[in-house]
């Protein structure tokens, strides 16, 4: 019996390939990657093309929404906006989607994935996000309010008017820790700080992820302290407290402990990398990033 032979450039040959590609690309789940404060989408062109470089076919989606000046508004208005734009893709892939959300956006990634009943949010990579709060003298701070220093700017954002700017939404003040409790109307709620009624429901949400992936570094310049990158943050003392000696997670309050019990959270730690560079450093999407967009 006559065997067919396959040469190059014949009709089964360009099938068969294009078949493995279409097996490889159907492969990788969908990427959504939201911006920091003060950006947009412009910034992550060069971490779209990492995504397609090595995991072609991916459908890497940038959120265009509440970009530059627009960042600064109230977080929960922006948790809104982005749930209802990460739904309509969520809904298109039924595999499930990954979320990459950096500086500011991993607080309302985290925000979106505890209110949000049955999402199908695998892997939540966390950039360089101050998921512990914020508390330090940065340009950031300078620019929002260019005549406070990080020890007066609690007098602007612990009240009504303060809690419509989104720094002030995760402003931790460790010397003005009551103020905190209670005038804070945001990260006092994801962390179960402040109980409430939806605290159950909001844990059970963020516990459906497959995967938290923590990014940050010494050298970052702006998160502070940069360990809030991994849930770690300052006592009153202005010493850090690292993320399993923290009270939301020994507590588990949101399903931290419960996550990391599982051998669901991964950290990741790069030296060396400024803030503005973490989604642009070619190093960090492949030691910390590209493993876990499959």
């Amino acid at each position: 019996m006559k065997t067919r032979q396959i040469t190059r450039g014949s009709p089964v040959l360009l099938l068969l390939l294009l078949a493995l590609t279409a097996v490889c690309s159907a492969g990788y789940k969908p990427v959504i990657i939201v911006h920091g404060i003060l950006d947009g989408p412009k910034q992550f062109k060069t971490l779209s093309l990492f995504i397609t470089k090595v995991h072609p076919g991916t459908e890497v989606t940038v959120i265009d929404l509440y970009d530059n000046l627009a960042s600064l508004k109230p977080m929960w208005r922006q948790v809104e906006g982005f749930r209802k734009a990460i739904d309509s893709i969520m809904k298109k892939a039924p595999d499930g989607v990954h979320l990459l959300c950096f500086s500011q956006g991993g607080l309302i990634c985290r925000a979106l994935l505890s209110t949000t009943p049955d999402h199908n949010v695998h892997t939540f990579i966390s950039l360089s996000s101050p998921l512990a709060g914020q508390y330090g003298n940065t340009e950031y701070l300078k620019w929002v309010f260019p005549d406070c220093m990080k020890k007066t700017v609690f007098r602007i954002c612990y009240n009504r008017i303060g809690q419509k700017v989104s720094l002030c939404d995760y402003w931790n003040d460790p010397h003005h820790r009551d103020r905190y409790l209670r005038s804070n109307s945001f990260l006092t709620l994801l962390d179960g700080d402040r109980p409430h009624k939806h605290l159950k429901a909001w844990r059970g949400n963020f516990l459906q992820i497959k995967k938290l992936v923590l990014i940050g570094g010494p050298d970052d310049g702006v998160i502070t302290p940069w360990q809030s990158s991994h849930f770690g943050f300052y006592d009153s003392n202005e010493n850090i407290v690292e993320m399993r000696n923290q009270e939301f997670y020994k507590n588990d309050t949101f399903g931290l402990k419960t996550l990391d019990a599982r051998g669901d959270v991964s950290m990741c730690v790069h030296a060396g990398v400024k803030h503005v560079h973490w989604h642009s450093n070619f190093t960090v999407f492949r030691s910390c990033i590209e493993k876990w967009l499959t």
